[in-house]
């Protein structure tokens, strides 16, 4: 029984083979998944196939790599999404540092007024982070995001900013990164979450965890990053699923799964 918080089904990638790989989860023991919708051509995609199967969730946001396309037509857009049955989360949204397509303070901006739809909405959020982390946890606290709480989606920071994350009510979600053999940090906050704040992911079709590195992403690979936390926290593989689908569900409000 697992549970991934994060993929992209609703990208091209998948276009040619999509049952095919939500078969391939299923068989890996993916109970659920969270599909994540963040500009015009995602977004409807993914209400598109949260709506055709029951297992499947959905959430909305703006990428802050897209902040500058970014309207109050699409802050309008997502906010009546959120009412639907089937969006369980505001995102993903945060800061991109890393691509200059979208300038620091349109990010934030755009950024600031996604938590405050989410607090408005009351939803949890979905953080997407790159380069930019102390950032993010200054916005989050400025805009008092633990009445929501969220996810760090795909941490990849060091374990010095896991407690202020944690003081917010966020939950810490690792993906393909924490198999690398190389990757050190997200394999040290692997051994530092408590365990009832851990998430798994795969963010697929990126990030593809090892022995896969490099090839298309996808759900079924949620395992493999489950079977690397319990090898890191020295615990059964049963109990690292069991532990982190009962995190998610509580996370999205989904307490019957």
């Amino acid at each position: 029984m697992l549970f991934d918080t994060h993929v992209h089904l609703n990208v091209s990638h998948f276009d040619e083979d999509r049952e095919e790989v939500l078969q391939r989860a299923k068989e890996a023991g993916v109970e659920n998944m969270v599909i994540v919708g963040f500009d015009h051509e995602t977004i409807p995609k993914a209400m598109e196939i949260a709506e055709q199967h029951d297992h499947i969730y959905a959430a909305v946001g703006w990428h802050p790599v897209d902040a500058i396309d970014m309207t109050d037509k699409e802050l309008a857009w997502l906010e009546e999404l959120s009412s639907h049955p089937k969006v369980v989360a505001l995102g993903e949204m945060g800061l991109d540092y890393h691509w200059d397509k979208s300038p620091k303070d349109v990010q934030q901006e755009v950024f600031r007024k996604q938590i405050q739809l989410a607090k408005k909405v009351n939803l949890p959020i979905i953080i997407h982070n790159r380069e930019a982390t102390e950032d993010i946890i200054q916005v989050l606290q400025e805009e008092k995001a633990e009445e929501v709480g969220g996810i760090m989606h795909c941490y990849n920071d060091s374990v010095d900013y896991v407690d202020a994350c944690l003081k917010m009510n966020f939950y810490i979600s690792l993906g393909g990164p924490v198999t690398f053999k190389n990757a050190t940090l997200p394999k040290e906050v692997a051994k530092y979450v408590p365990a009832d704040r851990l998430l798994i992911e795969t963010d697929c079709p990126f990030l593809a965890p090892h022995p896969n590195r490099g090839k298309r992403n996808e759900p079924a690979y949620v395992k493999l990053v489950a079977e690397k936390i319990a090898e890191l926290r020295e615990v059964s593989y049963e109990e690292i699923s069991k532990q982190t689908t009962e995190n998610a569900k509580r996370f999205f409000g989904l307490i019957d799964g």
